[in-house]
């Protein structure tokens, strides 16, 4: 924000900054197709809205600043690149829109809950939260009251209005509300620097908020409350647990209800659900957070993971770092000033943690012995088992555990060797997630965060090696959320219902490189720093298996599945000759079972299709003269006879699927 001052001190009466100096009367900024707008100083975006035209100045309820979503009522500066936010403007609308539901819903919790505290209420990607301290609990049984007056409070189309107090004053404002984490927020703000605050108010609500918002509490389109929850305030478990009410708004009614078609599939998909049912993993309270991969689980997990690793012994090495390595090695490597909330560790005279990355025992691989040149690049990998303190409000069945495998690769390379390196590994993800059915792939390039470990030097020579690397390619820059130690590339995958999901990494480190002081002998006979490279195709095995689960719902590809056929003979009788079947198709490398329970062969059948099973193999008399076996596919589908040898050479073919990514 222009402050309007020039210099360090006040300018006496009369006297002033050289006219070249002084803040220009007119300002310029770029309108999304490149026009320049002049503007007089301090203009607000509402009024470069009305200096284009009266039905924009109308219809627009925010700007987008230089990427930044912003209120209306606040000044640009000169060289800004604006873009005026209208219901028309699709995905950029729904933040004031949901921003202002957030708000709708606070003050329908307000009305129906007399005494309630408020807390947060932000808009998120699939719509908004509110945080409460409510003076009973609340249930999802409250939602249909709370809806219903959210819908009231919508047809009374009450404006929003926006004003300035000064620290002091919204602080005792708050204060004889009896709203304490407002006064929270307003004295952490203070301890920012701030000297002023917005406020919004609509009817007797008033909340302390940054905007932006829609013009009145009548255009929030269509809401629905989806989950009530638990949440710490600020996150911090030594705060008042608080309950957070997650909900969604979009404009049209239809928009609405495809969404919540989409939630309704993703829980008839929901991978914990679906991991009981197929036997694939299981919880236990013995290891909150701790998965337990049964034996049909961990097949389709680690045939998930050979292609990323199956290569040339030339191109890549398998390595294993140990699991508890001392707490001096985690503070060396940063991993402790960064991590040390996340990270296991105890000890009597020398404490250790046990590992949460693999990264610093890669470095203690390639510091073993003294390295050339000619070794480089050097690439290592390792399947290697991390945990991490996480809290337990946080774990989700796979998706957030404690315990996890990260498919790591370290590369370590001269310079002008890590261009050629990073293609190599952008050319590999793109292979494997195509193996996968994930066709669309966002790519991000995320820079220096706040928190940065290494000089400014350092950052601009990795962030420009990945820029050199991504010529040709589609990314988005993600500015600020690079790894402490070093720039990115990650990668998002969309699943079949739309999800977007974060999974694979490539990150430059010229920090933990000096921090270990690694070196190699150079054809000059000098000592030269590596460059190391980590990369993760998966990211996390487990979270990658639950991705896919949901993704396919449960349906593995055939090469995949953990168990590709099941036999079931008709009786008892058939029991020799199904085992037969099952040895010859195991012998080719198949998975298959016997299924000889005395269920009934119409429930051996059902639980086979309800198990997703891709081929049910069945043998009575007739097989067994003919030397043949009747095939069902998964669905109920009948596929015929084949002769013992024909379905072994077919179903090998099929299962071969996964011989490169």
């Amino acid at each position: 924000m222009r402050t309007g001052s020039w210099g360090g001190g006040t300018p006496q009466a009369g006297c002033g900054p050289p006219a070249l100096l002084r803040s220009p009367a007119v300002i310029t900024v770029k309108l999304p197709d490149g026009t320049p707008l002049e503007l007089p100083d301090g203009a607000t975006g509402a009024e470069a809205a009305a200096a284009i035209g009266p039905g924009l100045a109308k219809a627009a309820v925010a700007a987008v600043v230089d990427g930044e979503m912003r209120d209306l009522a606040l000044p640009l500066a000169d060289g800004e690149a604006i873009e005026l936010v209208t219901k028309k403007s699709g995905d950029a609308y729904l933040y004031p829109m949901r921003h202002t539901a957030a708000h709708v819903l606070a003050e329908a919790v307000q009305r129906l809950f007399p005494g309630t505290s408020f807390a947060f209420g932000p808009p998120i990607e699939d719509g908004f939260y509110y945080d409460f301290e409510l003076p009973r609990p609340l249930t999802e049984d409250d939602f249909p009251a709370i809806e219903n007056e959210m819908r009231r409070i919508a047809r009374e189309k009450a404006g929003l209005s926006r004003s300035v107090m000064s620290i002091a004053e919204a602080d005792a404002f708050f204060s004889e509300a009896k709203q304490p984490y407002k006064v929270d927020q307003v004295r952490e703000l203070a301890s920012q620097g701030e000297t002023e605050v917005s406020i919004y108010q609509q009817n007797d609500f008033t909340d302390l908020c940054r905007g932006p918002h829609v013009h009145t509490t009548g255009e929030i389109g269509h809401i629905k409350l989806m989950s009530v929850a638990g949440a710490y305030f600020r996150g911090d478990s030594d705060n008042t647990m608080l309950t957070r009410v997650y909900a969604t708004s979009f404009p049209t009614k239809a928009e609405l209800d495809a969404y919540l078609e989409r939630i309704e599939l993703a829980k008839a998909r929901d991978h914990r659900r679906l991991g009981r049912r197929l036997d694939l993993f299981t919880f236990d309270d013995a290891g909150p957070g701790f998965p337990f991969f049964l034996p049909r689980g961990w097949s389709s997990s680690t045939r998930s993971a050979p292609p990323c690793v199956r290569a040339r012994p030339a191109r890549l090495r398998r390595d294993r770092d140990p699991t508890i390595l001392s707490e001096d090695l985690w503070k060396r490597s940063g991993h402790w000033e960064h991590y040390r909330e996340n990270i296991l560790h105890r000890g009597r005279r020398r404490r250790y943690a046990v590992k949460p990355m693999n990264c610093p025992g890669a470095a203690l691989v390639f510091r073993s012995r003294r390295r050339s040149y000619r070794d480089l690049p050097l690439r290592l990998a390792e399947f290697g088992h991390v945990h991490r303190h996480e809290l337990s409000g946080v774990l989700h069945g796979l998706f957030r555990v404690r315990a996890f495998t990260q498919d790591d690769a370290h590369i370590f390379c001269r310079l002008d060797q890590v261009k050629d390196e990073i293609q190599a590994v952008l050319d590999l993800i793109d292979r494997f997630y195509a193996r996968f059915g994930f066709t669309e792939v966002h790519k991000l390039l995320s820079t220096r965060p706040a928190k940065a470990a290494g000089t400014r030097e350092m950052w601009d020579r990795a962030e420009d090696a990945l820029r050199e690397a991504l010529e040709g390619r589609e990314y988005t820059l993600n500015e600020g959320d690079g790894a402490f130690y070093g720039p990115k590339i990650d990668f998002q995958v969309t699943d079949s219902m739309g999800r977007r999901w974060q999974l694979g990494t490539c990150q430059l480190d010229f920090s933990m490189p000096e921090k270990f002081d690694l070196s190699f002998t150079s054809e000059q006979d000098t000592d030269e720093r590596p460059v190391m490279i980590h990369r993760a195709v998966l990211g996390s095995i487990e979270r990658f298996l639950g991705i896919l689960i949901e993704d396919c719902g449960g349906d593995f590809p055939f090469w995949l599945a953990p168990e590709h056929a099941r036999v079931i003979p008709v009786s008892d009788r058939h029991h020799d000759y199904a085992n037969t079947v099952r040895h010859t198709l195991v012998e080719r490398g198949l998975r298959v079972d016997v299924d000889a329970r005395s269920e009934s062969m119409g429930r051996r059948i059902r639980d086979g299709e309800v198990g997703k099973v891709p081929y049910l193999l069945i043998v009575g008399d007739r097989e067994v003269e003919s030397g043949q076996v009747s095939v069902r596919a998964r669905r109920g589908e009948e596929v015929g006879s084949r002769t013992l040898a024909d379905l072994t050479k077919e179903l090998a073919a099929l299962a071969s699927g996964d011989a490169s990514a």
